[in-house]
């Protein structure tokens, strides 16, 4: 009995653990088209378990003294996926605007900081935000963060506000 209880932990431990793995395929649903030319452009995404992360994340805003509203935005977030591109280039970063636009996704800010463009779209189900896609444009690189949960616009726009401020 005691051997069966080590495999059933092993095994429920792996699967959790599956989502830590490093991809060098994309895992936004944009980029996975097979048929679309990326241009030489290279992946690495990964899926955040949500369950190791969140309390990090709390720990690392209550030190860095982050206002209580950033802090409760992290408490709605329900799946966190990201991904860097290197070599991307403006004709795919364009598409994919394009394709945010066409599936109800509503730009809601861009942010210059650091000289890098960081543009945060959402997608809206009745009161409540969905799905929030944040990209940052960089020189060298690009990175997507797909982060789904259930906000209000208040959420966001006090997020927004805060970061925008520092």
């Amino acid at each position: 009995m005691k051997i069966l209880k080590t495999i059933f932990i092993a095994i429920c431990t792996i699967s959790f653990m599956q989502s830590c793995v490093v991809s060098k395929k994309p895992n936004m649903e944009f980029f996975s088209n097979a048929d679309y030319d990326y241009q030489g452009a290279r992946f690495v995404s990964f899926n955040v378990p949500l369950f190791l992360a969140k309390p990090y994340i709390k720990r690392a805003l209550k030190e860095d003294g982050e206002s209580e509203a950033v802090y409760d935005l992290v408490k709605k977030v329900s799946k966190i996926k990201i991904m860097t591109v290197e070599n991307g280039n403006k004709t795919m970063l364009n598409d994919y605007s394009n394709y945010l636009n066409n599936n109800n996704y509503q730009d809601w800010a861009t942010i210059k900081h650091d000289g890098n463009n960081v543009n945060i779209r959402v997608k809206q189900k009745g009161e409540f935000i969905k799905n929030m896609l944040i990209t940052v444009n960089s020189d060298k690189e690009l990175v997507f963060v797909d982060v789904k949960g259930s906000f209000t616009p208040d959420d966001i726009s006090q997020m927004i506000s805060h970061v925008s401020d520092k």
